[in-house]
């Protein structure tokens, strides 16, 4: 069967829904990389009820993969099989309860932290230096400039693959350092943060200054991921990157970004096989100068040209 009549035959076995279905969809463009493969199929649900309806009708033979805005994900030029899911537009509510704030996980961080400025309320500054969504800060725990995903959460609402609504507290999403311990067939799709008081200009002057040491610091304006490996225990990842040789390293269109190398670029035509080959040099020869062995913190999905994982 010819990859485009299985794609056919894939979405013939999922269930009618309200969102919108698309096949063989190119995923780079949903990528900050702009790089790598397509999704079998492209599912975007038009609220939590249909995704929820969805997950319920749909196989469990059917590889389920979800995305959010793509700040830290690289996906293989073999693309993703089965159906990939993106929130969008009906999953970035955001609103004010008295001292606590809740959040759709389509919803940037950017605009959690200026909404919460904007309401008077102080403690979620941090994602401000955060360039991804509530969805992915609650799946890895996102945190910088001194706060952590765990520090504010108070509960995240999830679908599990059989559709079923849960919700978890803090303690059940079992944080720890840029990772969470909740079941990974969950999807989550709110999440409800506490906030203290605050006064509105002091919470902007912060946010202000994490802007600008993050756009001083990090290669923001690049075709960039975020950072590529967590911090092991006791160390900075950039310095032992730096400290091996590998600040500007390159391979193929890909670099180790000058000004901040725990950041891969890409510079104008890197293949994720590029920047997935830097990265594991990278590796290499951090593990061979100092022994440390680096874990990726960016989000790896799909299969190789070749066809492995």
């Amino acid at each position: 069967m010819m990859a485009a009549e299985a794609t056919r035959s894939l979405i013939d076995r999922l269930p009618k829904i309200r969102g919108e279905l698309v096949a063989d969809a190119p995923l780079a463009p949903l990528t900050w990389f702009r790089a790598g493969g397509n999704a079998e199929v492209l599912f975007r649900p038009a609220d939590a009820d249909d995704l929820a309806d969805f997950l319920a009708g749909t196989p469990e033979d059917v590889p389920v993969t979800v995305i959010g805005v793509g700040s830290n994900l690289l996906v293989r030029e073999g693309g993703v099989t089965g159906v990939v899911i993106r929130l969008g537009r009906g999953f970035m509510n955001i609103s004010v309860e008295g001292t606590r704030l809740r959040a759709g996980t389509a919803a940037l961080d950017v605009a959690v932290s200026r909404a919460a400025q904007e309401a008077g309320l102080a403690g979620l500054e941090f994602y401000r230096g955060i360039p991804g969504s509530i969805g992915g800060a609650l799946r890895m725990n996102a945190g910088a400039y001194g706060g952590e995903t765990k520090d504010v959460l108070v509960e995240a609402i999830a679908i599990d693959r059989k559709g079923k609504r849960h919700v978890l507290t803090n303690e059940d999403m079992k944080y720890r350092y840029r990772h969470s311990g909740a079941a990974e067939d969950l999807i989550f799709v709110e999440a409800v943060f506490r906030c203290r008081p605050g006064d509105r200009d002091e919470i902007l002057a912060k946010m202000n200054e994490i802007t600008s040491s993050r756009e001083a610091t990090q290669p923001v304006r690049t075709r960039t991921g975020g950072s590529t490996f967590k911090n092991p225990e006791g160390y900075k990842s950039w310095q032992l990157i730096d400290a091996a040789g590998c600040r500007g390293l390159t391979r193929g269109g890909a670099q180790v970004s000058e000004l901040h190398c725990n950041f891969l670029i890409n510079t104008g035509d890197a293949t994720a096989t590029d920047l997935e080959e830097l990265g594991e040099e990278v590796r290499r020869r951090v593990k061979e100068q100092s022994g440390v062995t680096l874990e990726w913190e960016i989000r790896r999905i799909g299969t190789r040209e070749g066809g492995d994982a």
